[in-house]
């Protein structure tokens, strides 16, 4: 059962996980950071050259969005899943929530 089986069970333990899963998105970009950096840091150290830790930092940033385009995606998995829901079908948008969005366009 992965965390997100288990964040739809009922009670408060399935809204902890839910929002441990959100917040992982968080700590995953700053540690993918941190690590980019460590190891420029230590490229740096060995080689004697600058320029690698850009490189881990470069590397650290592009490992953080990675981070983030999976996270992406599989919130639009879900978001998309929710879409073809028949309870959801039937749903029209009132026209203060129309004038809230076209604000956002």
């Amino acid at each position: 059962m992965n965390n997100s089986e288990f964040a739809k069970g009922k009670g408060k333990v399935g809204k902890t996980v839910e929002g441990a899963e959100k917040l992982s998105l968080g700590i995953s970009i700053v540690v993918a950071i941190l690590m980019g950096i460590g190891i420029g840091i230590w490229l740096n150290k060995t080689f004697h050259h600058i320029w690698l830790l850009w490189l881990g930092v470069i590397w650290g940033v592009a490992a953080a969005g990675m981070n983030i385009m999976i996270a992406y995606k599989k919130l639009k998995k879900e978001l998309d899943e929710v879409k073809d829901d028949p309870k959801y079908k039937n749903y029209k948008i009132k026209k203060e929530e129309d004038d809230l969005l076209d604000k956002f366009e």
